[in-house]
């Protein structure tokens, strides 16, 4: 049996439905908790450029400020990609440097070690952060993430970092969704199709980095999750080797405690993150 479950069908769906569909979700919830808009992180990418440009369709120009945080390893490029991106929506937007902020911590923290990659990567995402939720503040904004299905998945984004928002509208697309999404709001080819990298050290690529196409990711995601399908079935329907579909599996596995809020031993008779979960439409309040 010929492969059923490929790129061409997962990237080919109704991109007028979702941009209509995440503008509107947008509106209401930030309407619904008085937020004034949105602060998002500008990186140059296709997600954070996606993202930013539904924003902007949401809530105006006037309601987004777009941050744009570069570390000495960020390529010129990605600072420029961002700047344009960021004028083309007519948004306020600020280039923060943040050498300063992460070189205090290798002069201030006895345990650092500049050989750490990741660990001090994970560093920057979470200065990033931090730079984040202080224009949120001070603005009465909420922060919007940029990551999106792939990644959240795969766990590949920096718990407390990158993954530390408010809300993310294109989390439930896939990598290759979004940079079919960035085409159909008419983002360059340069940034719709730019390789995704978080630059969180010299020569970092996503793909580089995981060993994997997102192509390959995203249809083998699609298989496993949203068609429930076991990894011998989703071989099967992707046609990828079965070694590639449980590399991406044991991915999806390990890294559940990012996509979760931290857990709680049960000792009352409910439990936040186990068995409460506060009703949306009701607070009992009068």
């Amino acid at each position: 049996m010929p492969p059923w479950v490929t790129i061409d069908r997962l990237i080919n769906i109704d991109y007028d439905y979702v941009e209509r569909r995440i503008i509107d979700f947008l509106r209401s919830y930030i309407s619904s908790i008085g937020a004034k808009g949105a602060v998002v992180g500008l990186s140059g990418g296709v997600d954070s450029s996606v993202t930013a440009a539904l924003l902007v369709k949401a809530l105006g120009k006037d309601g987004v400020i777009g941050l744009i945080m570069p570390y000495k390893t960020t390529p010129p490029e990605d600072v420029r990609d961002a700047v344009e991106l960021a004028k083309a929506l007519g948004i306020k937007y600020e280039v923060i440097d943040i050498n300063p902020i992460r070189n205090a911590y290798s002069s201030t923290i006895p345990a650092f070690r500049e050989s750490e990659v990741v660990a001090n990567g994970n560093v920057l995402a979470r200065i990033r952060m931090t730079i984040l939720y202080y224009y949120a503040n001070l603005n009465r904004m909420i922060v919007a993430g940029t990551g999106d299905k792939s990644e959240l998945l795969i766990g590949y984004f920096t718990k407390y970092g990158d993954g530390g928002v408010d809300i993310l509208p294109i989390g439930d697309l896939y990598k290759s969704q979004v940079r079919r999404l960035g085409k159909h709001l008419g983002l360059p080819d340069s940034i719709a199709y730019k390789p995704s990298s978080p630059r969180l050290w010299e020569g970092q690529t996503a793909e580089g980095e995981l060993g994997l196409r997102y192509e390959d990711i995203d249809v083998i995601l699609h298989a496993l999750v949203d068609l429930r399908l076991n990894p011998q079935e989703a071989q099967e329907a992707t046609g990828k080797p079965i070694s590639l579909v449980e590399q991406v599996w044991r991915r999806v596995v390990a890294t559940e405690h990012k996509r979760r809020t931290p857990i709680i031993p049960r000792i009352g008779l409910r439990t936040i993150g186990l068995d409460w979960r506060m009703p949306i439409h009701y607070t009992g309040l009068r």
